[in-house]
């Protein structure tokens, strides 16, 4: 996992972008692997644990009614989870370039129907902005793991020249 936040990490030095992570299932762990490569204070301003649906409007500024339509786990929420992000993580009033975020279904049980093993991650950078939805298997660990290096493995791809 190491070697992907590396990566990242380095996308990132290279386009001179400030980093804010938004996190639902991954509960810090996005945060902690790319904290756990020196240097990285060079580009993560910040992270945001919005684990309750409501801290996802309240903090992330992800639209309530978005939210009460669809559940905390569909794509555009996280996408706005990753451009809300930007801006919870400000530093004199500018926002972090990018912002990447995780949301989805650990388990054991579904509270909305949906399969366990969902997740949605996204990345938004100053150029564009992508989401991309996995069905993970393994019980709740291993979807967290795979939610972690999914999202960084998102974030090299947008952020790489």
């Amino acid at each position: 996992m190491v070697s992907i936040a590396e990566d990242a990490l380095r996308s990132l030095r290279q386009r001179g972008w400030t980093l804010g992570v938004a996190e639902s299932l991954t509960g810090g762990a996005v945060s902690a692997a790319i904290v756990s490569v020196p240097g990285a204070s060079a580009s993560l301003l910040g992270g945001v644990v919005a684990y309750a649906t409501p801290v996802k409007h309240s903090l992330l500024r992800v639209e309530a009614a978005l939210l009460a339509a669809h559940g905390p786990v569909h794509r555009e929420v996280a996408l706005q989870m990753a451009d809300g992000v930007r801006s919870a993580v400000s530093v004199d009033e500018r926002p972090a370039d990018v912002g990447v975020s995780t949301t989805g279904i650990a388990g054991p049980d579904s509270p909305d129907g949906q399969p366990v093993g969902t997740v949605h991650v996204a990345v938004v950078t100053p150029e564009d902005s992508a989401a991309e939805v996995y069905r993970f298997a393994g019980d709740r660990e291993a979807v967290r793991a795979q939610a972690v290096a999914a999202a960084l493995d998102l974030l090299h791809r947008m952020t790489r020249e």
